[in-house]
Formats: structure tokens, sequence, C-alpha cells
């Protein structure tokens, strides 16, 4: 997929987003938290893409996302921030120290690795750096999404909005995208000694 195409697709899938909500709550503080939240359910759909496919040896991320995939997941998640953003703003909820720090640090990552990955391919940083902040950016963001929805099965996150079920279901694909990622891993390495 070409990357306009895929900008454009994430586009109007969050005006979709935005849309739904607007119909469902009318303009209302909920309406910007149901946003926020399915806002994130899409960047989660981005990120489990690049997570499962990212040098996948039969299906091709960049084929599904376009070639600059890791900024199309930095633009859906960057939307995803203002939107968060304007709800924390706007309810005044409080920021948790620790939650903040973590989610900082996530997008700090999240934002450097469409340059990083420029870098890589003008041949200013090695397959090495790259392969390694890859890495590194794949399994902290892997555990941003999980640590997201644990607190919210536990019930130990009021006022998030969702219900249960929903955040059970959240969990159980985060961590199913672990199984199926260190089951990949495992099967290429008895592959490789074959």
């Amino acid at each position: 997929m070409k990357f306009k195409d895929a900008l454009l697709s994430t586009l109007i899938i969050e005006v979709g987003i935005a849309l739904l909500a607007v119909i469902n709550y009318g303009a209302t503080l909920e309406t910007i938290q149901a946003v926020t939240r399915f806002s994130g359910r899409a960047s989660l759909a981005i990120f489990s893409l690049i997570f499962l496919f990212q040098n996948h040896r039969h299906i091709n991320v960049k084929a599904i996302l376009s070639e600059k995939y890791f900024s199309i997941f930095a633009i859906a998640h960057g939307i995803h921030l203002i939107q968060l953003l304007i709800f924390i703003y706007l309810s005044g909820n409080e920021l948790i120290t620790l939650r903040l720090a973590g989610g900082f640090l996530a997008y700090i990552l999240i934002f450097i690795m469409p340059c990083a990955q420029h870098l890589f391919e003008v041949n200013k940083i090695s397959q090495k750096q790259f392969s390694a902040l890859t890495l590194i950016y794949l399994y902290y963001i892997w555990f941003i999404f999980f640590l997201s929805y644990l607190p919210r099965v536990r019930g130990e996150l009021p006022n998030v909005g969702g219900s249960y079920s929903e955040f059970v279901v959240l969990l159980a694909w985060v961590s199913l995208l672990m199984g199926m990622k260190l089951q990949a891993i495992l099967m290429s390495k008895i592959s490789f000694k074959k």
C-alpha cells in the first residue's frame, strides 16, 4: 500500500470513530472519552500488524501499512494522544505519575521510530542499530499496551469508560500477540537449525 493511501485510510477511520461517537453520545464529555478510547483501539490494530509482521517471512507489513509503517502508527497514536490530552484536561481526571512517565517514554519511541526508519533507509544508521531500536520499540510499546489493559481488567482505573468484557478481550488480544510473536520466534529458530 502507498503511504498516502495508508494515511488516508487512517484519517478516515479516525473521522469515522468521531462521527459514530457524536451520533451515539451527542456533544458530551462521554463523546470525547469514546473517541479517545476507540482511537486507541485503532492504534492497537495498527501496532498489532507491525508487532506480528515486521520482518515476517511470509507476510509483508509494508504491503499492508505502506513502506512507512512506523509513520502510520505514529500518526494514528499521535491523534490518540491529542484526544487523550483533551479528555484529561476537560474531565479534570488526575494523572498517575508512574503511568505518565511510562506513557511519555512510549510516545518518545513512537515518534522516534519513523525518523530511525528513514535514517536506516538512507544508510545513516546500521542494520544492527536499527534492529536493536526496533526490538526495544516493539516490546516496550507492547508492554505499555499490556499495562493499559491489565489495571482496567483488575478494576484499578475508575472512570476510564468501556466495559469489563471489552477490557478482558483487549487484554487477551495483547497477551495473544506476545504468544504469537514468541511462537514465531521459536519456529524460526527451529527452521534455522534444520
